[in-house]
């Protein structure tokens, strides 16, 4: 049987994990997985919620030990652990939260280490090989309806993915890079980038999930060089206004939106460092990177290969096992490159004008003053010629919105000014900083009603 181990880290004593600054070996991290494999309930999907990232990598080593499924949907809301639960009717909730309100059977990840402290050096160090065909996870993503939609992922199309891709990033050259994520352990990017590339390429990842420029300052300040930090467009922007010190940071790496080039060199002039954006989906995984700062064209993984059939693009091949639909526009320019111009779903048309929300939003974001905007297709909303009108919420605070459609007319056609344009305090942005269209909308209906009350 095919097999890829758990772990890249040969040594007991190699450092696969910080928190809060101290060292967790492998010896204790398999320790752990042991001791929490043991002690779960008798079924197998878990929804694994752990919010601390060391305790989330002790619940998925565990569930891969015993041959569990980890289910890893985007979102918790109750309607989204409804249909999980109908998906999977055995599935319990590992949590690390004791107020957590997910309605589901609970497992609380503490109480699995009661009593007294384990010496994990007396344990006889054995990293277990996991079946390439085991089902690892099933990762969800919204289809057309909203309903999510599942996709399964094995042990060995995960442990590729990071294998192929971990020698593009630089972090597999025999150094334990120190890898801080910004993101999420549950949410695709995050799952790849900080959790799976430290187990699977000799690196160590940090427990804590900072959010505000101090807190993730801390974070990277708190573990040795050489250092990366996974994050978003939107975290980058934050810290770049934010009067923070920073300390020295040997990578950063961002994707779940597109990164401009202006934001991408402002961020390596100011750090000192190197800024690789990623391109993936849920359904293939991490396909691609780039140099931001100094190309448009990204390069594919190892082995994998695009290719038109009626029109549509297809991934296949290195980790992606069947031909896959692509859900951007790409424009192949060569074996290992091509170029984004967007997704599919992103275009927009109004008055017989083509545009994009990623064109328009990067305009917007551009302007000087601007903290953050999105704009938005706003269904109903039409003028007198029955024109569909796109919408925007921004967070400017030195601006007016007149000040600002002035501005943006200088950037864009006029047919793709916002009406409404809604100056807003924060835009309702997930864990990972994306904005569904869904819920920009709510949102902005929220924004007009209030300034309609008013």
């Amino acid at each position: 049987m095919d097999t890829i181990a758990l772990l890249s880290h040969s040594s007991p004593a190699s450092v696969v994990a910080y928190r809060s600054g101290v060292a967790v070996t492998a010896a204790q991290f398999l320790s752990d997985a042991r001791h929490l494999a043991k002690g779960l309930p008798d079924s197998r999907h878990v929804l694994n919620v752990c919010a601390d990232r060391y305790q989330f990598t002790v619940g998925l080593a565990a569930c891969l030990m015993s041959q569990r499924v980890s289910l890893l949907p985007s979102t918790h809301t109750p309607q989204v652990i409804a249909q999980l639960a109908a998906f999977a009717p055995d599935a319990f909730c590992l949590t690390d939260d004791p107020h957590c309100d997910i309605e589901l059977p609970q497992v609380y990840f503490p109480d699995r280490f009661a009593g007294p402290a384990r010496d994990a050096s007396a344990e006889c160090f054995s990293i277990p090989g996991i079946p390439t065909t085991q089902l690892a996870a099933v990762v969800f993503t919204s289809g057309s309806t909203g309903s999510p939609v599942p996709y399964k992922k094995t042990w060995g199309l995960l442990a590729r993915c990071i294998q192929n891709g971990a020698p593009r990033l630089g972090l597999a050259d025999g150094r334990s890079h120190a890898i801080i994520g910004t993101v999420p352990g549950q949410h695709m990017y995050g799952f790849e980038s900080t959790v799976l590339l430290a187990l699977l390429s000799g690196n160590a990842f940090c427990a804590e999930r900072p959010f505000y420029p101090a807190d993730v300052a801390a974070a990277v300040n708190g573990v040795p060089r050489p250092r990366a930090l996974v994050t978003t467009p939107i975290h980058l922007r934050t810290l770049i206004t934010s009067e923070v010190e920073f300390p020295p940071v040997d990578l950063v790496m961002s994707a779940t939106a597109p990164l401009s080039r202006e934001l991408a060199r402002e961020v390596e002039n100011r750090y000192q460092t190197s800024l690789l954006e990623i391109y993936g989906s849920t359904e293939t995984g991490q396909i691609a990177l780039r140099r931001t700062a100094d190309t448009a064209a990204w390069r594919l993984w190892p082995g994998v290969r695009l290719s038109i059939v009626n029109e549509q693009v297809f991934a296949q091949g290195g980790h992606i096992e069947q031909l896959t639909p692509m859900c951007d526009v790409l424009e192949i320019t060569g074996e290992e490159e091509f170029l984004l111009h967007g997704r599919t779903a992103d275009l927009v048309n109004v008055a017989g004008k083509r545009s994009s929300f990623g064109y328009l939003n990067a305009q917007l974001n551009a302007i000087p003053g601007v903290l953050d905007g999105a704009f938005f297709l706003r269904e109903g909303l039409s003028g007198s010629t029955g024109v569909t009108r796109l919408g925007a919420v921004v967070v400017a605070p030195g601006l007016s919105a007149a000040m600002l459609t002035d501005l943006l007319r200088q950037r864009i056609d006029p047919v793709f000014l916002p009406r409404p344009l809604l100056m807003v305090e924060q835009l309702p942005r997930n864990a990972t900083g994306k904005l569904p269209q869904q819920a920009l909308q709510g949102f902005a209906d929220r924004q007009l009603r209030i300034n309609e009350s008013q």
